[in-house]
């Protein structure tokens, strides 16, 4: 084990905009029992990173307060306990806190090998949403072939992954976004339809064709009644996240009559066995879907580490579709 004793990382300065996030000097970290260090090459740039930014999404207890939550690059130390890698290996990792930075640290079991033909800068873009994804469509909401699959926000990280990975499944995929650019991107990752959302009728859509079996959803607010009205019978509604807020009146006579499941979840706070549990599950489904091109990463931009603020008003714009990521090397 040799690190050094500080590296570059961003922090957040006080709650608010892009604008509070500034490139300090920290310690660097060190690997407790069952944890790795991972020198990064490149960071994911995700939604929770501006939430957290924002004031409203703290840190985990025990977690780094500096940003990012997903990246790629090679591991720098090993901890006591950990058998699977050994300093040099190329990973990528979901990280509780502190993915804008130099260096990271880790529980062993989050990270994951680096997909077969995809470079650090790729495999930085897929741990936060595939875990995200698998977990809350699979594991959670229990997508089976044949079903029809609703997204919101098809052009999104999130977006983009449930897309390809319902499509790789044999499932009937639609999706909202928010432009016909972005709905000619969602067509061509395997969505059978596309909804501009300002123009269409996404629930009257869905309801035409028999209703959606599965509704993965981030938007929440005024959506949330739509998207009952919009399940089939039996449906599942999951909720991953409140863009438009978490509170609503919902009339829940229509979910008992039409026996509907309403779940959802946030990946960040949970246990470090259950986040365990999802990677060994999308290194044995979705890995393999990715290594024979049935799920490739989408990218947007990518930004220098310093340049995290940029990246986040990039991330807080309408136009853009797929991943941002940070170059930290």
């Amino acid at each position: 084990m040799s690190l050094p004793d500080s590296m570059l990382a961003i922090e957040i300065a006080s709650p608010g905009g892009p604008d509070v996030l500034f490139p300090i000097s920290a310690p660097v970290p060190v690997p407790g029992h069952g944890q790795i260090v991972i020198r990064l090459a490149f960071a994911g740039v995700n939604r929770p990173d501006a939430l957290q930014r924002a004031g409203s999404y703290a840190p985990p207890r025990g977690a780094s307060r500096l940003p990012g939550l997903e990246g790629a690059g090679h591991v720098a130390a090993v901890g006591a306990g950990v058998t699977r890698w050994k300093e040099g290996d190329a990973v990528c990792a979901l990280m509780p806190g502190g993915g804008y930075a130099e260096y990271a640290v880790t529980h062993a079991d989050h990270a994951l090998p680096v997909p077969a033909g995809l470079t650090l800068r790729e495999a930085a873009c897929l741990p936060e949403t595939c875990f995200t994804v698998w977990s809350n469509v699979v594991m959670r909401g229990g997508l089976a072939a044949g079903e029809r699959f609703l997204v919101h926000g098809g052009s999104s990280g999130i977006g983009t992954t449930a897309i390809q990975i319902a499509s790789a499944l044999g499932a009937r995929v639609f999706t909202t976004a928010g432009s016909a650019e972005k709905c000619k991107v969602c067509l061509g990752l395997g969505a059978e339809q596309a909804m501009d959302y300002r123009t269409e009728d996404w629930e009257q859509v869905l309801r035409g064709v028999g209703g959606a079996n599965l509704i993965l959803d981030m938007v929440g607010g005024g959506y949330l009644p739509r998207n009952v009205r919009a399940l089939a019978d039996d449906g599942r509604l999951v909720q991953i996240a409140f863009l438009q807020g978490p509170k609503v009146e919902l009339n829940f006579a229509e979910v008992m009559m039409r026996r509907l499941t309403i779940t959802g979840s946030t990946l960040r706070p949970q246990s470090d066995l259950a986040k365990a549990r999802i990677a060994a599950e999308v290194e044995r489904h979705v890995w393999p879907m990715i290594e024979s091109g049935r799920v490739r990463v989408v990218m947007d931009s990518e930004y220098p580490l310093t340049e995290a603020a940029k990246a986040h008003w990039r991330l807080e714009s309408p136009g853009h579709i797929g991943k941002i990521v940070l170059r930290v090397e």
